[in-house]
């Protein structure tokens, strides 16, 4: 009897809590589902730029150094001891046109011009009587000849002698001999001095007053800074875009200020390692004055126009193929033509139109269709 009425104890409870489980569920059933609701389209901001078509002129981009186009090594060609000229023969010094930059002791090579020249002159002092004599007609040409030979300067040309007899006269007596001798002499004595050429700047000094030249010793090195020039090389697929009668701009980033130039000439070689073209400019300007041989300069030399066509920023093409423009409130791909890449920019001349939208933002996990709103 005590085992059935701890059986009904343990049942009671149970039975409880099956009917409390069963009205919960049926109060949960009879609740109204809530409706469905659908996550809103998220808005991409970007920036944009409004394409405007028109005339767009390439431009290519090229870096070199400023150097003279005239650099000139000296050497001695004779013997002697360096004096000083007009100049301290320094490395940075600067000079002008026919300045006396370097002599060489010349005293030894005067004097031997001066005996053979006393020679020639006794020659012809010789066969005057003769051609006064038999040509009197000639006379008066060799006598003027003769007085105008003295021996602080270099000798005249010998007159014309269109008669046989005369240039007998004078190769019997050793005239042209002697004449040929002293002006052999006379330039062996410019060897003795450096002039200028031109306005320039010494820029070695290999040996300094006092010391002994000998042939072939090397004595400096000077440069024309009157013409200077830049070697940029330029890629060879843009040779063909320079417009070569336009000026080109220069700029430094180790010297202050800009400065023109032009093409002097084009390589007509490919460098096989770069594949680029030697192109050379000329500074035109009176700024060149500020420049410095071997400054670094950037040139921007204008190209070609490119008609119906307008220049976007390299970043924006995708897949080297299209762009994405924003069309009715939604991201589109637009397929472009690219006519030409340049540093940080490409020119597209179909594809895009005026008025059109170009996102200038790099999009990354977008798809075409999506919503989007200009920043601007």
């Amino acid at each position: 009897m005590r085992i059935m009425m701890k059986g009904k104890y343990v049942l009671i409870p149970v039975a409880i809590l099956t009917v409390g489980f069963i009205i919960m569920v049926s109060l949960i059933n009879l609740r109204d589902e809530p409706p469905e609701t659908q996550p809103a389209e998220q808005v991409r901001f970007v920036g944009t730029q409004v394409i405007q078509l028109g005339s767009v002129k390439a431009k290519i981009v090229g870096y070199g150094r400023l150097k003279s186009s005239q650099p000139v090594t000296l050497y001695s060609e004779v013997n002697g001891t360096l004096v000083s000229g007009d100049i301290p023969f320094k490395p940075a010094q600067s000079f002008r046109r026919n300045d006396l930059l370097l002599k060489i002791d010349d005293r030894q090579i005067r004097l031997d011009i001066n005996s053979t020249k006393s020679d020639f002159l006794n020659a012809l002092a010789s066969v005057l009587p003769e051609i006064k004599v038999d040509f009197p007609g000639e006379y008066a040409v060799w006598q003027n000849f003769f007085n105008s030979c003295d021996f602080e300067h270099s000798l005249p040309e010998l007159p014309p002698v269109n008669n046989q007899k005369i240039k007998l006269f004078l190769s019997r007596f050793n005239v042209y001999k002697l004449y040929y001798q002293v002006r052999n002499l006379e330039i062996q004595l410019e060897k003795h001095h450096f002039y200028a050429p031109f306005d320039g700047s010494i820029v070695s000094a290999d040996l300094r007053v006092g010391s002994t030249a000998r042939p072939g010793t090397r004595l400096g090195e000077i440069v024309n800074l009157e013409n200077m020039e830049v070697e940029v090389p330029v890629p060879a697929e843009d040779i063909g875009w320079m417009d070569t009668g336009k000026k080109v701009e220069f700029s430094s980033s180790e010297i202050t200020g800009t400065w023109e130039g032009r093409i002097k000439r084009i390589g007509s070689a490919i460098d096989e390692r770069t594949h680029t073209v030697s192109v050379f400019f000329e500074i035109i300007n009176s700024g060149k004055n500020e420049l410095f041989e071997n400054v670094f300069l950037k040139a921007v030399i204008p190209g070609k126009e490119i008609d119906s066509a307008c220049s976007i920023p390299r970043k924006v093409i995708y897949n080297d193929a299209y762009v994405y423009i924003m069309h009715n409130g939604r991201l589109k791909q637009q397929p472009v033509d690219i006519v030409r890449r340049e540093l940080d920019s490409v020119i597209v001349n179909g594809g895009l139109s005026t008025g059109d939208s170009l996102i200038t933002d790099v999009l990354q996990g977008v798809a075409e269709g999506m919503p989007a709103r200009s920043k601007n």
